[in-house]
This record gives structure tokens, C-alpha cells and sequence, in this order.
């Protein structure tokens, strides 16, 4: 017996060195710490209360983009009962655990009037753990339009975040559109704050 309780603990160990070393969870456990050291909102010692899903891999998925020619535009609704001009940029299509998902992509009117922002895309969702393990009006991913390479997108759900309002009141953080509900439960990037506020 004491022989399998070593074996299993020399697997274990082995097992958390590799992934140490995995360029790709590094990368993440990188982003994380930078995340939660700029953040602008959380301060001192709050910044403990930040959660995150464990990293994991199937969360990052080649995705098909689709251009959309948005000329119109529309008011995307904001937390503080206000709104704010986006344009429909394009959709992409991807799987998660086999089960087909889109979301669209939106560029932000003001943002798009900036030369640093000029091309940032914004990628608003909620999904099957919204309201529960993660935060309640749902969450965000950015990327930039050189981020889009032969019609396909890296999109990574390990590094989606929470907008500000899950930290205090006084924002005006979009609303994820009806569209942007993914049917699955996506267990990656943050959770909901360990700290009511």
C-alpha cells in the first residue's frame, strides 16, 4: 500500500512540474498576476479576493471569422441603465465540447474615433455559469483586428474578464447582447469577486 501511495504521489508531483513548465499555462498564470497588479479599480489588499477557473486548454479554440459590413450601428445597454454606439464588426464560429457556439464581434464608436484603440474589438458573453461561479452580467474578451489572421481567430477563454461593475457601482460597463449567450458552461478565465460590494 505504501508502495501505490509514493507511486501516486511521484504521478502527482510529475504531473504538476509539467504543468509548470507548459509554456501555455505560464503564459496565463503570467497574465493573471499582471491582470491583478494593474487592475485599476481593486486596490491593496482587496486584490486577494480576484478568483479564476483553473487554466485549462480546451478553452482555447481556433475560431472562423466572418466580417459583417455594419453601417447602421446600434445602443448597446450598460449597467448603469445608460448606453453606448457599437458596430457590429463580424461573427465567429467555433466549438466548445462539441458543441457549436458564435459570437459576435463589436468596435466601440468612440474607441474607433482614437488612433491607440482605433482597432479594438470588443467580444462581450455570458454563458451557463453566469449569475452562478461567474459574475452575474456577464463577461469580455479583447482582441485587435491584427489579431484576425486568414479568416481565423485565437480565441482564448482562460483570459476573459470581469468588467468593472463587479467590483463597485458607478460604471457604465456594456451589457452582453442576447446574441453574445454562449450554451455552454465556460469554465475559464475569471470568476465572480470573492468580495461583495
Amino acid at each position: 500500500m505504501q508502495r501505490v501511495f509514493y507511486l501516486f504521489l511521484f504521478l502527482f508531483i510529475g504531473e504538476v512540474a509539467v504543468a509548470q513548465n507548459d509554456p501555455y499555462t505560464n503564459s496565463i498564470v503570467s497574465w493573471q498576476k499582471n491582470y491583478i497588479a494593474k487592475h485599476q479599480v481593486v486596490k491593496g489588499n482587496d486584490k486577494k479576493y480576484f478568483r479564476f477557473f483553473p487554466i485549462n486548454k480546451n478553452y482555447f479554440v481556433t475560431a472562423t471569422f466572418e466580417k459583417v459590413k455594419d453601417g447602421v450601428g446600434f445602443n448597446m445597454r450598460t449597467s448603469a441603465g445608460t448606453e453606448q454606439y457599437f458596430y457590429k464588426f463580424g461573427v465567429l464560429k467555433f466549438s466548445l465540447g462539441g458543441v457549436a457556439c458564435q459570437l459576435s464581434v463589436y468596435q466601440s464608436k468612440e474607441l474607433m474615433s482614437t488612433e491607440k484603440y482605433k482597432d479594438y474589438l470588443f467580444i462581450p458573453f455570458t454563458d451557463k455559469t453566469t449569475g452562478a461561479e461567474s459574475y452575474g452580467s456577464g463577461r469580455y474578451l479583447e482582441y485587435f483586428s491584427s489579431d484576425i489572421k486568414d479568416g481565423k481567430l485565437q480565441l482564448d477563454f482562460n483570459g476573459a474578464y470581469n468588467p468593472y461593475c463587479a467590483y463597485g457601482k458607478g460604471f457604465h460597463c456594456p451589457i452582453p447582447p442576447r446574441e453574445n449567450y454562449l450554451p455552454v458552461a465556460v469554465k475559464a478565465g475569471e470568476k465572480v469577486f470573492g468580495k461583495k460590494h
